[in-house]
């Protein structure tokens, strides 16, 4: 593993660092919109006082902290794996290159000693998940590794009470940023509640401290709704997400390409909207993180 010196410094330093995945850079939009949001995203942690550091494996190393030049190469290339946490060791082994996921970078960070970590959505259990047991490694890793994850709750087109439920049996707190209401990535509200709401990134801080402390398992989520102007109103998301779903099934989509395949419809039938909205909701995310980060080393 490679950190970059930056990162290291900060993090030898005690200054405030955010964790950034590489799957948005690599299969989360097309290129050149890709590289505007990965670029602004590390621009906005930046202007919040946090180093950024985006996750990859490049040509078989992890990587915490990429170069522009590593950035630009991942948003261009067309043969990047989606490297989820069990595919690490096997990409390193080949020499391969993979963009790493929520479940991935976390498992990456923690190794690195970086305690927050920004995204969009958290993946979860899919819809019919409780047939199929198609659930997303997330949630495990949730489970197991004390990264705490700022996201917009969890994608829209996965079942968000079940996905709730497992994180619940799993143990992990789900915590609402100024909200009582668990976010439902390009809505505002699922209509399923939070554990405990918090009012500023302070509180937050204090909530992944007093974990430490108590040396309790795994991370934490932090759902930080989508800006009002930015939502996508809920009825349209759904009868879209329905739609895609629909498609899916009839190509045989299954795995790991799900999620990357019902988005890009998702994106289609919203005549662009819902990449708009994913990216205000990253730039969210990643400020909220940051201002974490700064609370969270005030000690």
């Amino acid at each position: 593993m490679q950190v970059a010196p930056e990162v290291l410094e900060a993090l030898e330093k005690r200054l405030p660092v955010v964790a950034l995945e590489s799957t948005i850079i690599s299969h989360g939009f097309p290129y050149p919109a890709n590289l505007e949001c990965a670029l602004t995203a590390e621009r906005v942690a930046r202007e919040e006082g946090a180093v950024p550091a985006t996750i990859a494996i490049v040509g078989g190393v992890v990587r915490v902290g990429l170069s522009r030049s590593d950035i630009e190469r991942l948003a261009a290339a067309k043969d990047v794996a989606k490297a989820s946490t069990r595919d690490i060791g096997t990409l390193v082994a080949l020499g391969r290159t993979g963009a790493t996921t929520v479940a991935a970078t976390m498992a990456i960070a923690r190794r690195a000693g970086i305690r927050i970590f920004a995204t969009g959505g958290i993946g979860g259990v899919h819809r019919g998940g409780q047939s199929t047991m198609d659930v997303s490694a997330d949630l495990e890793e949730l489970a197991r590794t004390r990264v705490a994850v700022v996201c917009a709750g969890a994608k829209s087109v996965l079942d968000i009470g079940r996905t709730l439920e497992y994180l619940e049996t799993r143990g992990v707190p789900v915590l609402g940023y100024q909200t009582d209401d668990f976010p439902a990535f390009y809505t505002r509200t699922s209509g399923f509640p939070v554990d405990a709401r918090l009012q500023d990134p302070g509180e937050a801080a204090r909530v992944l401290r007093v974990r430490d402390e108590l040396d309790m398992p795994g991370g934490e989520v932090i759902a930080n709704p989508i800006a009002p102007h930015d939502e996508i109103p809920p009825a349209e998301v759904e009868a879209a997400v329905e739609a895609a779903l629909r498609d899916a099934d009839r190509q045989r989509i299954s795995g790991k390409a799900v999620t990357p395949f019902l988005l890009a419809r998702i994106h289609e039938m919203s005549g662009g909207r819902s990449e708009q909205a994913n990216k205000a909701l990253v730039y969210s995310n990643v400020r909220l993180a940051a201002r974490i980060a700064h609370a969270y080393q005030m000690r």
